[in-house]
């Protein structure tokens, strides 16, 4: 099967354009995913498990209201980035998300997303040949209408900048390389929102987090994307003895979304001064 995709992908990539796989994918989506969990919505509801850390034992608000999100109830974030090529919507992160940002959408957040969507098969955590570099950029722009949109990614060749979108070089395995991004001038001043989708290593995680989490403005959020299961007790035994206790203010909450694979999302919110 590997051999017949490897020798069928150079005639799919000479026969549809990007916009054709993009259209046909959300209609798949469309028809496939949110008209089935819209209906089923009506008679179930599936919430996520939430595990609170530091700030967010003892009654975090913030944990408390990722506890009633039904992941099977699809929202107009979901649409949107499904629409622009994101994988959000397919992940079920989207409701999650409208859980956490709705009440902000008129406001002028400052919105930073790491890992661009490669389609560069020779880059780890590429997003395949027909992946959509910059889609959840666009996804969160057309979200959030007044909106500045910051990326980086460690594929030099995907980098754009679009009107409310610029992105910029970063190798999130290198510390040196993340304090570089995060001195340019038009990143400083922090972000309101900041998600890690990136290279999805325990290492790269915590690297990227550790010298990012300052970065977050009062009452923003900070999101690491696609946890595996198999990183669980690494994540629980560092969120306990280091980051609860260095940061005792800041609500860390774990938000498992599937029982099997890697799609689940730590979610940390820095308290409003």
């Amino acid at each position: 099967m590997k051999r017949v995709k490897r020798l069928l992908r150079p005639f799919v990539r000479r026969t549809l354009s990007p916009s054709t796989v993009q259209s046909l994918r959300f209609r798949n989506w469309y028809l496939s995913s949110y008209v089935p969990r819209l209906v089923r919505a009506k008679f179930v509801t599936r919430t996520p498990q939430v595990r609170g850390f530091g700030g967010a034992l003892g009654g975090s608000t913030l944990a408390k209201q990722l506890q009633t999100v039904n992941l099977l109830r699809p929202t107009e974030m979901c649409r949107v980035m499904t629409k622009c090529g994101s994988d959000k919507g397919w992940n079920q992160y989207t409701p999650v998300y409208s859980a956490l940002f709705n009440e902000r959408r008129d406001q002028p957040v400052r919105v930073f997303e790491l890992g661009l969507g490669s389609n560069n098969v020779s880059v780890l955590s590429n997003m395949g040949i027909f992946g959509v570099p910059g889609a959840s950029l666009r996804g969160w722009r057309q979200f959030f209408p007044k909106a500045l949109v910051y990326g980086a990614d460690i594929d030099r060749g995907i980098l754009f900048q679009e009107d409310r979108i610029i992105t910029s070089h970063c190798d999130q395995l290198d510390k040196a390389s993340i304090r570089e991004l995060w001195s340019q001038p038009h990143l400083r001043g922090g972000m309101d929102i900041i998600i890690e989708d990136g290279l999805h290593t325990f290492e790269a995680n915590i690297t990227f987090l550790e010298e990012s989490l300052n970065q977050l403005r009062p009452g923003g959020v900070y999101i690491t994307e696609d946890i595996g299961w198999n990183t669980f007790d690494m994540w629980y035994e560092r969120l306990e003895t280091f980051y609860a206790k260095k940061y005792p203010t800041f609500e860390f909450v774990f938000v498992v979304l599937t029982n099997d694979g890697h799609n689940n999302l730590l979610v940390i919110r820095k308290p409003t001064e």
